[in-house]
């Protein structure tokens, strides 16, 4: 079973500021129909002002809102009309608080979400609620595309044997199956864990059996950060996508702490497949 229906979020009439490129590719290869939602974003917070003052901001910051959507929908129009894709775009206007119900409620009938990296210039507050929105309300996988998107043939997994992880496998299984090879990255395996024996074995039993080339790499932890290992490794292999598990800490302890789900939304220089 593939993909057939594919969501991406336009929130900025200059497209290039979104991952509408890389959701039109994703779509074309896997003759999915594309959802396009165009959102208008109300920034300001009101009830802080002199009485009268926030509704006469509330319609004014409103107005802004629904032309920066519709001004998406027209550029999104504009680009789609000679793409040969099945595609569909609406639009649709909230404040910050909103965007996540938003974004949740059409991700839930999507079978993969294609957003550009939530941090970064030009990147806002609500571009971190979309992905997140995404993967935890809507229960769907995220394909994060700093840029172009290419056809995966060699695709790096992050394992820790988590929950996250073998969620986002499983998700990802339409791709690995078509990938040339399979690379099962796990850094610094426990010593006493359930495979220690054979770190990555049940794993690559499970991919072995949808047809899937795999290959197990034991890492060392020499960097601080696990994306850093990640990244480095994919570098190493020249993989084209890696798939990960989303939030194995909390999402606030991340927001503060750091982790490496935010590392890696922050770094990533190839598109990541993450799944909570």
């Amino acid at each position: 079973m593939g993909y057939k229906t594919v969501l991406t979020i336009v929130a900025d009439s200059d497209l290039s500021h979104s991952a509408l490129d890389a959701a039109i590719e994703v779509a074309r290869r896997e003759d999915a129909h594309l959802d396009i939602l165009c959102l208008g974003v109300d920034r300001t917070q009101t009830g802080y002002y002199y009485a009268g003052t926030s509704a006469m901001i509330l319609q004014e910051t409103l107005a802004q809102a629904q032309k920066e959507a519709a001004d998406a929908e027209s550029a999104v129009n504009e680009r789609m009309a000679a793409e040969g894709a099945k595609w569909s775009c609406e639009s649709a206007v909230a404040q910050l608080a909103g965007v996540s119900y938003i974004v949740a409620q059409r991700a839930r009938f999507a079978d993969l979400v294609v957003l550009p990296k939530p941090y970064g210039p030009k990147r806002g507050i609500e571009d971190e609620a979309a992905v997140e929105a995404a993967m935890f309300s809507g229960q769907a996988p995220v394909l994060i595309a700093p840029g172009e998107v290419v056809v995966p043939k060699r695709i790096m997994i992050a394992w820790n044997e988590s929950n996250e992880a073998l969620s986002a496998v499983r998700a990802a299984l339409p791709l690995l199956t078509k990938a040339d090879v399979v690379n099962v990255a796990i850094i610094a395996p426990p010593e006493h864990g359930p495979d220690r024996s054979d770190p990555g074995g049940m794993l690559s039993q499970m991919l072995a059996r949808h047809g899937v080339h795999v290959e197990v790499s034991i890492l060392s932890k020499t960097m601080p950060r696990v994306s850093d290992v990640l990244n480095r490794h994919a570098q190493d292999i020249s993989a084209d996508m890696m798939v990960m598990g989303a939030y194995g800490h909390s999402r606030v302890r991340e927001a503060i702490l750091g982790g490496a789900t935010r590392n890696m939304l922050e770094n990533a220089e190839i598109p990541v497949f993450m799944a909570h």
